[in-house]
């Protein structure tokens, strides 16, 4: 893993787009972090209605809810080079962002499956990835994402908040510019409730943290183990259900983001790119051109009810990509009855992403 760098100075400056939304920047360099200039705030689009977010529904059959969201249909998909609303913008084009540059940025979602969905830019290149990112402006997307967690996370009704990123158009991404989500969940998902139930039983069963010792085990074993330093490990779980899957942990107890020490964050914005560039790495074509891997990176949190903050902070990453052709699509036993079947074995994906180390 690379050296860890020292704490960057991140400045945030709010404003509100023309139909009221509103946006944030994250400045790490130039004159924007020490005040002596400031990012353009005045969006020069005319003023357009605000979509509707979409309507939560309760499935009794399952308990679970389900939100629909028709109005996301009209969402921009795969624009060209000159209709990029996630680029700065320009003479030209005016976009989601009123500067002609920026560093990191998150502004309330055009087009939101929930009352209020956040995009975070992680870079004004088009052609950025994560795991081109330098460490100092991973590190301002880490303090975007605790930020935003602990503002959206105090708001009311919100009980999950959920950072995430879809990458590749093999997950249905509709904008291929570097970018992340934020959902600020008014109800705690299937799988999240379902991680806090099993913790739950554990700990009444046994008294012990569900998560840790899952953790400690896998960093016992060795075999799964991608990559460690002094705050984080990087592992392929022992029952991974994707072709290709890593799990990230902090080896503190954490709930959250907003709870991670300086020196995690600074760990954390080397490890991260670090790894994703051994995922993009993973597959080749037959010339030995590395094949760019779809995934979708997740974080998990602890839910905002307070019986809950024993919850271990992870991420997991998942490609549905299994071979360089070929992708795994959910069918009958994932889809219908939630049992998965996965064709690759852990210890091999493991053993391939040591192997594609810078």
């Amino acid at each position: 893993m690379g050296a860890v760098t020292d704490a960057p100075l991140v400045r945030k400056t709010s404003t509100r787009l023309s139909d009221g939304r509103v946006l944030h920047y994250f400045d790490d360099s130039g004159p924007y972090p020490s005040d002596r200039a400031t990012r353009a705030l005045t969006d020069p689009r005319p003023p357009s209605p605000r979509v509707p977010p979409g309507e939560p529904r309760w499935d009794a059959r399952t308990g679970e809810w389900v939100t629909i969201a028709a109005a996301r249909m009209d969402r921009t998909h795969l624009p060209g080079p000159g209709s990029n609303p996630l680029a700065p913008s320009t003479g030209l084009q005016h976009t989601e962002i009123p500067a002609h540059d920026y560093d990191v940025v998150v502004f309330e979602n055009r087009f939101p499956a929930l009352p209020r969905c956040e995009v975070v830019c992680y870079s004004p290149d088009p052609a950025m990835t994560v795991g081109s990112l330098p460490p100092r402006r991973m590190r301002t997307v880490i303090e975007a994402w605790a930020d935003r967690t602990a503002v959206l996370g105090a708001a009311p009704g919100v009980e999950q908040v959920f950072c995430f990123e879809n990458r590749g158009v093999e997950t249905g991404v509709t904008l291929t510019h570097p970018h992340g989500q934020i959902y600020p969940y008014p109800f705690v998902p299937r799988e999240a409730a379902t991680v806090v139930r099993r913790m739950r039983e554990h700990r009444a069963a046994t008294g012990g943290n569900l998560l840790r010792e899952r953790m400690l085990d896998e960093l016992a074993a060795g075999t799964r183990v991608v990559v460690s330093g002094r705050h984080w490990a990087a592992y392929v779980p022992r029952a991974a259900r994707w072709p290709v899957e890593v799990e990230v942990a902090p080896l503190r107890d954490v709930p959250d983001l907003c709870a991670l020490g300086d020196d995690e964050r600074a760990e954390l914005a080397v490890l991260y790119p670090e790894l994703m560039a051994r995922l993009d790495r993973y597959f080749a074509a037959d010339d030995g051109t590395p094949i760019p891997l779809p995934y979708i990176a997740a974080w998990y949190q602890a839910p905002t009810t307070a019986d809950d903050r024993d919850f271990r902070l992870h991420l997991r990453i998942m490609s549905m990509r299994r071979s360089p052709g070929k992708l795994k699509y959910l069918a009958g036993s994932e889809s219908a009855m939630g049992a998965w079947i996965n064709d690759a074995v852990p210890e091999e994906i493991a053993a391939r992403l040591r192997e594609a180390a810078r």
